[in-house]
């Protein structure tokens, strides 16, 4: 084990316990391998699964050991319309595990998440039975202000670039505090406690993943 695997897993054995406090619950996986075997051990076989944009899943393999897996998918790209689109939604509200990364955890055990227009976020607070969180060690920082500069900085830019939006971000790299019709960054949500206990899961991965 690297210098660096041992502090990962040991800063994220304290991040357990803080996430503990705040009713969340917590898990290491020093892999994205391992960190996948872990989210399908917590998704019961027949369980619908919906989930957020996110690069983390994708880099992961999650999303694909789902879309394959013994499980009612529910994916919203497939929708060919605004309407279904609207419907898909509404049965993603009602689903048994959303799947989602975070923008930032800070030492803590506060998710730090920035929207465009809250659908992750949403889902994120209420509606499907379980949320399940897969986030690389990059992802932690020292407390919510690191986190909401992390989000704004870090995140929104290259997400910007993937989602080809004519943002100040995408083309400086920093953000521009904007207000163009494009901006991804309009809602921000602070998680610092889970109302129902075990709600949310979170998957700590000792790898650098995602935005």
């Amino acid at each position: 084990m690297t210098p660096k695997q041992q502090y990962y897993e040991n800063i994220a054995a304290t991040l357990i316990k803080n996430l503990a406090r705040r009713q969340m619950e917590g898990f290491y996986c020093p892999d994205k391998e391992s960190a996948v075997k872990k989210a399908l051990e917590l998704m019961p076989e027949g369980a619908s699964v919906a989930w957020g944009g996110s690069m983390t899943l994708a880099e992961t393999g999650l999303l694909s050991a789902v879309k394959a897996g013994p499980y009612q998918v529910i994916d919203r790209d497939s929708a060919k319309t605004p309407e279904e689109r609207r419907a898909l939604y509404g049965q993603i509200c009602c689903a048994d595990f959303f799947l989602m990364s975070t923008n930032a955890i800070t030492l803590e055990g506060e998710l730090v998440n920035v929207d465009g227009t809250a659908n992750r976020v949403a889902f994120l607070c209420f509606g499907p039975q379980e949320v399940i969180i897969l986030a690389g060690m990059n992802k932690l920082v020292k407390d919510v202000a690191a986190g909401y500069d992390r989000a704004r900085n870090m995140a929104a830019p290259p997400n910007t670039l993937r989602l080809n939006r004519k943002t100040p971000c995408a083309a400086t790299g920093r953000c521009g505090d904007c207000h163009t019709p494009e901006s991804i960054c309009c809602q921000t949500v602070i998680t610092r406690r889970s109302s129902i206990p075990g709600r949310i899961k979170v998957i700590l991965i000792g790898e650098e993943l995602g935005f």
